[in-house]
Formats: C-alpha cells, sequence, structure tokens
C-alpha cells in the first residue's frame, strides 16, 4: 500500500509572521506541525482531540 503525499494546511487566521499550526488530515488521525519548522518533527492526535481544539480555539480560549 502506498502512503500518499500529505497535504498540509493553515488556518485562514494565521498571524502575519506566518507563525502558526500546520494540519493534514489523515483517515483517521490529524497530523500537527509548526509551520516555522516543518521538518522538525509532527504530532497526531485523533479526530475528537481536534474537534475540541477547534471549537475552543473558536470560542476564543486560547486568548490571553
Amino acid at each position: 500500500m502506498t502512503n500518499p503525499e500529505k497535504t498540509w494546511r493553515k488556518s485562514s487566521y494565521t498571524a502575519p509572521d506566518n507563525n502558526c499550526i500546520e494540519f493534514a488530515v489523515r483517515q483517521t488521525e490529524i497530523e500537527l506541525r509548526d509551520s516555522k519548522d516543518p521538518g522538525g518533527g509532527s504530532f497526531v492526535v485523533g479526530p475528537s482531540a481536534w474537534t475540541g481544539f477547534v471549537a475552543h480555539s473558536k470560542s476564543g480560549g486560547f486568548r490571553h
């Protein structure tokens, strides 16, 4: 079985300095990495963790 090329995406709310996370949706997981260091590694979360992160972000939960 071949591994298709990942499509990395950024939020439409990316900061002007391009500092954000990127994500790639795989069949049953979401892979995340630092946009400023794409070769520095990544980590994988499940769909429920990703959905919770997105909901918390949209509600302003990470703002200082």
